[in-house]
């Protein structure tokens, strides 16, 4: 079996699986009452279900079981020591992160612990070897920056908090996070593939199969939102595939490319942070100044032309990243031979 069916197979799974458990997940939410309220920040005229993160989970992971056992029965060349150590990595943390998800969507965690235990997924990741070790210039692959550890290790702890309370704090319209995620995983994916870059598009195939499983529930109007279960197992799931690609010298994905596709949610919790220093607040305090927040609540757009809006926002970053990377040029090059 080749990378490409793997991939087809991992995408396939990962979409079955979260589109026919999500309405099991919902359901089980509504019964726990583990709901979100309308008023606030919220623009849903009713309680709403949340913990959607659970279903794209099980996509995630269940497509990666099963076709890890078909690889290592067909003894795909892909699957090296390497490869299932990174592999079992990042399955590992995810779940750890989903689970600490699962509890402040059930629990509401404070924020402090929220963050601790995020901290404390990192810390196990960078355990398993993902350390951000340098980066590429984008620009010129052959220039390379290694960083000392005493760099690396507080610049990767950085880089999981920040992608993913990036990640949590996009989700905040209907259907928003869950298709910026399918729209960055399909250029991820891309660069991934043109660079040969095989476990790197594996995932992003299994992520962008869970994103768009659970969106048919999840765009407006929504029946179930991702929770935090959904949006931190993103963010985790973001971050680690990024240190994976940039620890390949040869085809890097350079730290800058994820960076340019996923720079929206990325911009918007900086400039959340900043904002919330400025006023005195604290920096996990809600307020109505996200950008999404903005077109809707300010300048009165729709939901659903919010987020389409910012879907295509995301796609322009996305062939942007697509085109700094060099993929046209890789993509020629395959024609070629």
């Amino acid at each position: 079996m080749n990378s490409f069916a793997l991939e087809v197979s991992t995408f396939v799974v990962a979409l079955a699986t979260t589109l026919f458990s999500t309405p099991l997940v919902r359901r089980i939410a509504l019964k726990l009452g583990i709901v979100a309220l309308p008023g606030g920040r919220n623009s849903h005229p009713a309680p709403t279900a949340r913990g959607g993160g659970i279903a794209v989970f099980m996509g995630f992971a269940f497509a990666l079981f099963v076709v890890m056992g078909l690889a290592l029965s067909s003894h795909t060349k892909i699957w090296d020591r390497l490869v299932i150590r990174e592999l079992v990595g990042l399955l590992f943390g995810g779940t750890l992160i989903f689970l600490i998800g699962v509890w402040d969507d059930a629990m509401d965690l404070p924020a402090k612990k929220k963050l601790l235990g995020q901290s404390a997924v990192a810390i196990v990741s960078m355990l398993y070897g993902f350390i951000i070790p340098g980066v590429s210039n984008p620009f010129d692959h052959d220039q390379w920056v290694a960083f000392p550890l005493w760099v690396g290790i507080p610049l990767t702890l950085f880089w999981y908090l920040g992608m993913m309370n990036a990640m949590n704090f996009i989700d905040g319209l209907d259907g928003l996070l869950a298709g910026i995620t399918a729209i960055a995983g399909i250029c991820l994916y891309s660069i991934a593939v043109i660079k040969g870059h095989a476990l790197v598009a594996l995932l992003m195939a299994a992520l962008v199969g869970g994103a768009l499983g659970f969106l048919p529930y999840n765009f407006n109007p929504a029946k179930i939102f991702l929770g935090d279960a959904g949006s931190l197992f993103i963010g985790y799931v973001f971050a680690t595939v990024s240190i994976i690609g940039v620890s390949k010298l040869a085809i890097s994905i350079s730290l800058v490319v994820p960076l340019i596709v996923l720079a929206l949610p990325v911009l918007d919790t900086a400039a959340a942070i900043l904002r919330r220093m400025r006023r005195g607040t604290r920096v996990f305090d809600a307020d109505r100044g996200h950008v999404h927040h903005v077109l809707v609540f300010r300048f009165g757009l729709g939901v659903r032309q919010a987020v389409i809006l910012l879907y295509a926002v995301c796609f322009v970053l996305g062939v942007a990243a697509f085109l700094i990377s060099g993929g046209p040029q890789a993509l020629a090059h395959h024609v070629r031979l």
